[in-house]
């Protein structure tokens, strides 16, 4: 290893990357932009869900039960309807996304201690905000049913207490609101950071579609040398956005970075390191920008959505495909990041990935390497 060469290699890829305009906001700007976009995209509070209510009962509790629900933002009271075809209609013509029934007796059923007779009917084709109207209805009725239940103690003399053998105190940490963008958001990371991987990809193959590349292995830069000086730009640019993004997320979307800010620098090296030499190896293989792009989509961004456990929990995938994942840098990297930005754990905790990434960047470039030399030797 010729650290001279690296450094003429790394330079040229330096200059080329601040006067191509393209490939600089690719490498500089993307991933921020990206993760803002995603970060909106991907975490939407659902609210003012339309409902419509069809009362048989139509007693003094029900009314107050309807109230009780429909209060706020969450759910909107649409219409009240007399009959079954109402809903059906409503729903059809995608007025409302759910409809509560209210069975005669409810208030005989409830004074009796037999429960809330009610029915939901939710709108299959978005199933998001039937969901969302499912959890709403039955955590305000429990709250109904224990406000109501209070009243009707309280004039015989007794207390909800009496009826409570069982008390559930449950403590949330890390995530006390249970926000889905203070999970999401650090797991994002490691997905938008594989840009720099693309733009590695794109340089190889445009350089093969130049000439340049054989230009170079005609100098007596060793093919390993010339590998290491085109990755460390792309480091460097990497780690400007491993900086920003934090602070994006901090100041603008108030997600707590409780973690050592030195080594989430550190852990995001040894990560665009080996990520970038996963996009070294789609260089190596294709000779056009066209296919350097496909197949980056293919090999990097596809499968660091779906299996590095950002979206979908690691534990629930299929064997061969958590096999599949642990061969992916983002993988590792989510983990990392989750852990830095909520509970602040440290390396005592994050050894194990920071092993997983050094063996797979250096897995990467060998093979890079190995191919390289067959290809163009």
């Amino acid at each position: 290893m010729n650290f001279h060469h690296i450094w003429a290699v790394t330079r040229k890829e330096f200059n080329h990357i601040v006067r191509d305009k393209g490939t600089l906001f690719l490498v500089l700007f993307t991933p921020t932009l990206v993760l803002l976009l995603m970060a909106y995209a991907l975490t939407v509070d659902i609210k003012h869900v339309p409902v419509a209510v069809l009362d048989f009962d139509r007693s003094q509790d029900s009314r107050l039960f309807i109230q009780q629900i429909t209060a706020g933002q969450d759910l909107d009271l649409v219409e009240y309807v007399d009959r079954m075809d109402q809903i059906e209609s409503l729903l059809l013509n995608g007025q409302i996304k759910a409809a509560l029934i209210i069975s005669p007796g409810f208030s005989e059923d409830l004074q009796a201690l037999k429960g809330l007779p009610i029915q939901v009917i939710i709108d299959g084709t978005e199933p998001n905000g039937g969901h969302f109207a499912v959890e709403n209805i039955s955590r305000r009725a429990e709250q109904f049913i224990y406000n109501r239940l209070s009243v009707y103690l309280q004039s015989s003399g007794l207390s909800m207490e009496t009826l409570q053998p069982l008390d559930i105190r449950i403590q949330t940490w890390f995530n006390p609101d249970l926000k889905p963008r203070n999970a999401l958001i650090p797991g994002l990371i490691s997905m938008v950071m594989g840009f720099p991987a693309l733009s590695v990809a794109l340089a190889m193959a445009r350089e093969r579609e130049h000439g340049t590349l054989e230009q170079l292995l005609a100098t007596p830069i060793k093919r390993t040398d010339l590998l290491i000086g085109k990755i460390l730009p792309y480091i460097f640019f990497g780690l400007l956005n491993v900086i920003l993004i934090p602070l994006l997320s901090i100041a603008w979307f108030h997600i707590a970075f409780n973690g050592n800010f030195l080594l989430y620098i550190g852990l995001s090296a040894v990560f665009l390191f080996s990520v970038l030499s996963m996009g070294m190896v789609v260089g190596v293989f294709m000779r056009t920008q066209a296919a350097a792009l496909a197949l980056s989509f293919l090999v990097i961004f596809f499968p660091g959505f779906f299996l590095t456990g950002i979206f979908f929990p690691l534990n629930s995938m299929p064997e061969l495909v958590r096999m599949e994942s642990l061969a992916l840098p983002g993988t590792h990297y989510a983990i990392i990041t989750r852990g830095l930005f909520l509970p602040g754990v440290g390396l005592d905790i994050l050894w194990p990935y920071l092993v997983m990434m050094i063996i797979l960047g250096g897995a990467f470039t060998g093979v890079a390497a190995l191919f390289f030399r067959k290809k163009l030797g």
